[in-house]
């Protein structure tokens, strides 16, 4: 039986070789822990683990990881408000996920590793771009600068002359579409100290960092859901080739869970939460809401 997959980067379905002959590498993006999980959190996590346990029915060992980001500007918000340090709500939702992947029976990942535990491997990763002139320091914080890539928006088939540059506060940008690799601390914020000041990571350098230290310079799939296309998933393949690792050779992303016609979000306010509807469905009925989404492959 062959494995045909589809490529959201070729946008076309393709018989499935791995790299190694019986070795699959996958990183899926994981969670950002600044809440509890609702639904939607959840449907990659089911999609890319009937993926990954097909694959080992196939004869092939798997290894999956999937991330935690553990810092960021609405973990920092949260926790403000929350009245406790950043790491520990950081570290209470991360334990909601794990416990929502559970209760659903997605296998746990090969490895799941945080944010915050590999910020050398980032320092790496953005000399060698500011080495290559892909990118700069400004004030502290480091941009990359998307007009150096000429290959930016192959991914998500946008041209950049063509993109809506959101509004930026920020100082020191030489164009309104370059993004932060690393972030200039504020006051009172969690730093690491690096060659360009303290700080912490920009959110798409964690990803090209994990996968790189995990999975090596190049790997077989890199998942998510579809709304990580752009700007993330489009970041991480630019920052990574820049800086001569091959990366992922195919990608996928589920569809995101709407309701009422909306991409389910917390931003939107119509979010549910994964126990929420756990009162009232058993987990199997969910995992059978979120399963269309396997279209994106197929054994023939």
């Amino acid at each position: 039986m062959t494995l045909r997959l589809y490529d959201t980067l070729t946008r076309s379905v393709s018989d499935f070789e791995p790299i190694k002959k019986d070795e699959v590498g996958i990183y899926v993006c994981g969670a950002t822990v600044q809440g509890s999980p609702h639904i939607g959190h959840l449907r990659s996590g089911v999609v890319f683990d009937v993926l990954r346990r097909w694959l080992v029915y196939s004869g092939l060992k798997v290894n999956l990881v999937r991330n935690v980001t553990d810092i960021d500007d609405k973990i920092l918000h949260n926790a403000h408000h929350e009245d406790m340090p950043w790491w520990a709500l950081a570290y209470k939702y991360e334990q909601e996920f794990s416990n929502a992947h559970t209760t659903l029976g997605n296998l746990p990942p090969t490895v799941e590793p945080r944010a915050t535990g590999h910020i050398p491997q980032m320092i790496e990763i953005i000399s060698k771009l500011i080495e290559k002139n892909y990118a700069y320091e400004s004030q502290g914080t480091v941009w990359f600068s998307v007009r150096s890539w000429p290959d930016y928006g192959k991914l998500s088939g946008q041209k950049l002359d063509e993109m809506l540059a959101a509004e930026d506060k920020d100082q020191g940008k030489k164009d309104p579409h370059d993004f932060a690799l690393w972030k200039a601390a504020k006051l009172d914020e969690p730093h690491w100290k690096t060659p360009w000041g303290a700080g912490r990571p920009g959110w798409h350098i964690e990803c090209s960092a994990m996968a790189h230290a995990y999975l090596g310079e190049e790997f077989d799939i890199h998942g998510g859901g579809i709304d990580l296309q752009f700007p993330h998933h489009e970041n991480e393949i630019a920052q990574s080739n820049a800086a001569d690792h091959k990366f992922a050779r195919r990608w996928m992303h589920n569809a995101w869970v709407t309701q009422a016609g909306e991409k389910m979000s917390k931003s939107l306010g119509n979010s549910t939460k994964i126990n929420e509807v756990l009162k009232l469905v058993q987990p199997t009925y969910l995992k059978v809401l979120f399963l269309p989404s396997v279209s994106i492959f197929k054994v023939i």
